[in-house]
C-alpha cells in the first residue's frame, strides 16, 4: 500500500489526542472518587492520565462508564450516596477534636443521636448544630439533613453512634484516634539503636534450614546484649501452603497471619509428650532440615516446608490438655471470622491446588465454600491451619518477651507489606474490599523510567469506608498482638496509590486517593493500644506535606544515608529528621560492603538492567559515594585509604550524629555480608529473598556465632561510642 499523506497521519494523531482526553463529566466523576486525571511526574511536569486508564479505574471502583448516559447515572449516584444514608458508614475523629456528623431523615422528622462508648463505657447525647442545609428529593422522598456535633472530650476507642427517628433507627462506628501517637517509653528517653534483619536468612545450629521464631527470640536477646533496643524484621506474613511458596516477604498470601515456615517445632509444648516413635520421626525430619544450615546456597522454602509440615502434623495430632484446648479456643474466638476464612483457604489450596481462580465455583469465595460444606469436609485441615497460627502467636509472644526483657526498647518491630498476592487468601476472603482488574505499582521515576507494577490488588477506598476500616484494623491489630513497633512499607500508599489497569504498562496508571486521616488514625489507635512505635517508609516520590503530616501524628519517617540529599548535595546528619528511623542501607540495596565495592552495578550489568554504559554507571555511582565519603572524612571519622570494615564503621559513626530517634544497623553490615537480598526489577533472573547470612568470605554466619563475632562486636561498639559521644561530635566542624 502507498504511504498515507503526512497531513492525514497528522489528522489521525490529533483524533487520538482528542479521544485520549477525559471528558468533563467523566473527570467530575473521577474527582468525586479520588481518581486523578493528571499528576506531577518525577521531572516536576504535569502529566495527563489517559482516558482509558480513568475509565478502567472507575470500572474497578464499581462504576459503569460505558457511555455518557452511564457516566451521568454514576455521577448522580455518587452525589446522592450520602443522602441515602441515615449516617455515614463510619466517623473517624481525633482525640481532643470535635466533629460534625450529618444525619439524613425524611424532611421535618425529629431525630436524636447518642454515642455509646466502647466496652459498656456509658452513653451521652449529641448536640444538634444550628446549620441549615436545603433538603433534596431522594428516591421520591424529600430528605433533610440535620447536623450533630461529636464532643471533643471522648476517650480513644471504637464507639457507636445511634440515631433514633420515627421512620427508623441507624448506627455507625465512631472511632476516636490519637491526635499524636505516644512514643514507647524507651524512645521518649532518647535515641535508640536497633538491628534490621531478614529473619529467614538468620540461622542457628538448631534451625530447620531457615531462620525461625526461636531464632528471632535469640537474635533479639543477642542484639540487646550489644546495646540494641529493637529488632526490625522482614514481613513474616504467610505465603502459600502449597508449592511453589512465594519467596518474597513483600508478596504474601495474606498480610494478617504468619507464615508457619517460621515455627520451631521443638517449641510447641506438646513436643515434650510425644511417644518415642513420634519423637524419633520429628528428630529425623529436623536433622534433614538442619543439614542446610551451613549451606551458603539458596534457601529452598518448598523442601524445608514439606519436612517441617510433616513434623507439625505429628504435633497437631497429639492430644491437648483441657487447659491447652481452652486457650486454643480463646485464640480462635479472638481472631475469627478472619482466622477460619484463612484456614479454609489453606485447606482448599491443599485440596485443589493453586491458583484459586481455577477452583470449582462452589469454593471460589468464603460464603459459597461454607454453603457447599467445605468447612465440614475439610474440618481436620482447617483445624490444623488454625492451630498453626495459634502456635505462631505463642512463639511470637515468646520472641517479644525476650526482646523486651532488658527494658531497653520496644523490642520486635514488624514490617507491613504494601499488598498481597493476586491469587492469595486475602483476595479470596476479602471479596470486593480489594479492587479487581487493576494492580498497584509506581509511576516512572529516575530509577525506573518505565514505572513499576507490583501485581498486587489495592484496597478499594469506598469499600474500606463502608466496612468502617475493620479489615484494615483487624490486620493491624493481629500483627501488633506481640510487637513493639510496625514499619509500614510505602506508607504513602495510605494517602494515594498508583493503580494500573490490568494489561496496561506501569506508566499508564493513575493515582487513587485514600482517606489518610481515617487510615492513619486507625493505625495510630491500634499502635497506641499496643504500646508500639510506627515507622513509615516514606522514601522516593512523596508529596511534600505528607512527611509533615506523619510527624504531626507522631509517626516516624525513614532516612537512608545514600538517599538523604538537600538539592544536589548530601545532607549533613544534623539536618536529618528527629522523628525518623535512619540507616546506612535497606533491604533493596546491597549490604554496605557490597555497595562500596559496586557489586550492585556489576549485578545490574549482568542482568541487563542498566540504561547506560557500565563504565558510565560506575563513574556516576563512584561520584555519589565520594560525595558522602568526603563528608565523613571531613568530620575526621574516616582516614584516606581506609579498608572496607573501617569505612562501614565510619559511616555508622557519621549516621549517629543525626538526631533521628531510631538508628538502624543492618545485620548484613555487622557481619560483612556482600550479597544482595533483593534486586528490584527482577523476578526469576536473580534469587531474591533466598540468601542466607554470610560473611565477606561467603561462608555462612550462624546466629550462635554472633555473640563472639569480632566484626559484629566492633561495629556495635563503634555505634555505642558514637551515640555516647554524639553531643561532642555534633559540635565539631560540620562540612556542608
Amino acid at each position: 500500500m502507498p504511504p498515507e499523506p503526512a497531513d492525514a497521519r497528522a489528522d489521525d494523531r490529533a483524533d487520538d489526542r482528542t479521544d485520549d482526553r477525559t471528558p468533563p463529566q467523566l473527570a467530575e466523576l473521577a474527582a468525586a472518587e479520588g481518581v486523578s486525571t493528571s499528576f506531577t511526574d518525577w521531572r516536576g511536569r504535569t502529566a495527563d492520565v489517559p482516558r482509558a486508564t480513568v475509565e478502567a479505574v472507575l470500572t474497578a471502583l464499581g462504576h459503569d462508564v460505558s457511555g455518557p448516559a452511564a457516566v451521568a447515572a454514576s455521577l448522580a449516584e455518587v452525589r446522592l450516596r450520602p443522602w441515602r444514608r441515615r449516617l455515614p458508614p463510619v466517623v473517624v475523629t481525633r482525640e481532643g477534636s470535635s466533629a460534625q456528623v450529618p444525619v439524613h431523615v425524611p424532611h421535618g422528622d425529629p431525630v436524636d443521636v447518642v454515642v455509646e462508648l466502647e466496652d459498656d463505657g456509658g452513653w451521652a447525647p449529641l448536640r444538634q448544630v444550628d446549620r441549615w442545609v436545603d433538603p433534596k428529593h431522594v428516591d421520591g422522598r424529600l430528605t433533610g439533613r440535620a447536623t450533630f456535633e461529636v464532643p471533643d472530650d471522648l476517650p480513644l476507642g471504637w464507639h457507636l453512634l445511634r440515631v433514633r427517628t420515627p421512620s427508623g433507627d441507624a448506627e455507625c462506628p465512631l472511632v476516636v484516634t490519637p491526635d499524636v501517637l505516644e512514643l514507647p517509653e524507651a524512645l521518649q528517653r532518647g535515641r535508640s539503636v536497633g538491628y534490621q534483619a531478614q529473619l529467614y536468612s538468620v540461622r542457628s545450629r538448631r534451625s530447620w534450614g531457615a531462620g525461625d521464631l526461636a531464632d528471632l527470640a535469640d537474635l533479639a536477646a543477642t542484639t540487646a546484649a550489644q546495646g540494641a533496643g529493637w529488632l526490625l524484621v522482614n514481613p513474616l506474613a504467610a505465603a502459600s501452603p502449597v508449592p511453589p511458596m512465594e519467596a518474597s516477604p513483600y508478596l504474601p498470601t495474606t498480610r494478617r497471619f504468619v507464615n508457619p515456615l517460621y515455627l520451631r517445632p521443638e517449641d510447641v509444648r506438646e513436643t515434650a509428650y510425644l511417644a518415642p516413635q513420634q519423637r524419633a520421626r520429628v528428630e529425623e525430619l529436623a536433622a534433614r532440615c538442619r543439614a542446610a544450615n551451613t549451606d551458603p546456597g539458596e534457601i529452598d522454602r518448598d523442601a524445608l516446608w514439606a519436612l517441617k509440615r510433616e513434623a507439625l502434623e505429628v504435633l497437631h495430632a497429639h492430644p491437648r490438655t483441657q487447659a491447652r484446648q481452652a486457650a486454643f479456643r480463646r485464640y480462635v474466638a479472638d481472631e475469627d471470622p478472619g482466622l477460619t476464612d484463612f484456614a479454609l483457604w489453606c485447606a482448599l489450596a491443599e485440596e485443589h491446588g493453586l491458583p484459586a481462580s481455577g477452583w470449582p465455583a462452589q469454593d471460589r469465595d468464603p460464603a459459597a465454600a461454607r454453603a457447599s460444606g467445605a468447612l465440614e469436609r475439610l474440618a481436620d485441615r482447617v483445624d490444623f491451619h488454625r492451630w498453626l497460627q495459634w502456635q505462631c502467636d505463642e512463639q511470637l509472644r515468646s520472641a517479644q518477651d525476650a526482646a523486651t526483657a532488658p527494658g531497653t526498647g520496644p523490642g520486635i518491630v514488624h514490617d507491613l507489606a504494601v499488598g498481597v498476592h493476586p491469587e492469595g487468601a486475602d483476595v479470596w476472603s476479602l471479596g470486593d474490599t480489594l479492587a479487581r482488574g487493576v494492580t498497584v505499582g509506581a509511576p516512572p521515576d529516575a530509577f525506573n523510567q518505565q514505572g513499576q507494577d507490583w501485581s498486587q490488588p489495592p484496597w478499594r477506598p469506598d469499600r474500606l469506608a463502608e466496612l468502617a476500616y475493620v479489615p484494615f484494623r483487624d490486620m493491624v491489630r493481629t500483627i501488633l498482638r506481640h510487637a513493639g513497633g510496625l514499619r509500614v512499607d510505602h506508607v504513602i500508599g495510605l494517602f494515594r496509590l498508583w493503580w494500573i489497569p490490568q494489561g496496561a504498562t506501569a506508566d499508564r496508571g493513575t493515582y487513587v486517593r485514600y482517606d489518610h486521616e481515617a487510615l492513619l488514625g486507625v493505625l495510630a489507635l491500634e499502635a497506641q493500644r499496643a504500646g508500639a512505635v510506627l515507622v513509615g517508609e516514606d522514601l522516593g516520590t512523596v508529596e511534600p506535606w505528607v512527611r509533615s503530616y506523619l510527624a504531626e501524628r507522631g509517626i516516624l519517617g525513614s532516612a537512608v544515608l545514600w538517599f538523604e540529599y538537600d538539592g544536589d548535595r548530601p545532607k549533613a546528619p544534623e539536618d536529618y529528621r528527629e522523628l525518623a528511623l535512619a540507616s546506612v542501607t535497606v533491604h533493596d540495596l546491597p549490604p554496605t560492603a557490597g555497595y562500596l565495592a559496586q557489586e550492585h552495578v556489576a549485578l545490574r550489568d549482568r542482568l541487563g538492567l542498566l540504561t547506560r554504559d557500565v563504565e558510565e554507571e560506575r563513574a556516576a555511582d563512584r561520584a555519589e559515594q565520594d560525595r558522602v565519603l568526603g563528608l565523613v572524612r571531613g568530620r575526621g571519622l574516616l582516614r584516606e585509604g581506609a579498608g572496607e570494615q573501617e569505612t562501614v564503621e565510619a559511616l555508622h559513626r557519621y549516621l549517629a550524629l543525626a538526631p533521628s530517634l531510631m538508628l538502624g544497623v543492618s545485620l548484613v553490615d555487622a557481619v560483612g555480608d556482600r550479597r544482595t537480598q533483593n534486586q528490584p526489577g527482577t523476578a526469576n533472573e536473580y534469587p531474591n529473598w533466598r540468601m542466607p547470612l554470610t560473611g565477606p568470605d561467603g561462608e555462612v554466619v550462624l546466629l550462635d556465632d554472633l555473640p563472639t563475632h569480632t566484626r559484629a562486636l566492633s561495629l556495635a561498639r563503634a555505634v555505642r561510642e558514637a551515640l555516647a559521644a554524639g553531643g561532642d561530635e555534633r559540635a565539631g566542624g560540620a562540612e556542608r
